[in-house]
């Protein structure tokens, strides 16, 4: 989870590949209506992300019921939206990537082939708000490549 630029789909990737788990890409589950508003540079609101989060959410189930574990690539910015992923069948368990702003203005700067642009992420990163005690999850700070952070997500879940 995290905002974007983060690297949630390439970690997430990692993640599934060393866990052999199946991954779920969260943004193939927003609606066309979505898209189209972000590519825009439109933000979306609580009411543009709640069938989406639903449909991720649905998404996990649908794999734990056919007895496959997942990771999941969500933005999952608020405690709300993390919420109703916590609804999903099975345990849920969220790794935060924290990454400077800098950096994340950089790479979304480069970034090509994502209808995300880089006008929204200053939005998404007022909406953030981090992991509580409560919630089951871990931040990992990205320093390093997506190997380094994906190592470091592991040691930090399993401790």
């Amino acid at each position: 989870m995290g905002v974007s630029g983060t690297g949630k789909s390439s970690v997430g990737r990692g993640l599934a590949a060393r866990l052999d788990r199946t991954f779920v890409e969260g943004d193939d589950l927003h609606p066309a209506a979505n898209v189209a508003k972000m590519s825009s540079g439109t933000a979306l609101t609580d009411e543009d992300r709640w069938p989406w989060l639903e449909a991720v959410r649905d998404a996990m189930t649908a794999h734990a019921r056919a007895g496959r574990s997942t990771v999941t690539a969500c933005s999952a910015l608020r405690r709300v939206y993390r919420a109703t992923l916590t609804q999903a069948q099975g345990r849920v368990r969220f790794v935060l990537l924290d990454v400077p702003p800098e950096l994340l203005r950089e790479r979304v700067a480069r970034r090509t082939g994502h209808w995300m642009p880089p006008s929204l992420l200053d939005s998404q990163l007022a909406v953030l708000e981090a992991l509580q005690t409560d919630e089951d999850g871990v931040t990992v700070h990205v320093r390093g490549d997506v190997d380094a952070t994906v190592t470091e997500a592991l040691r930090l879940l399993r401790s």
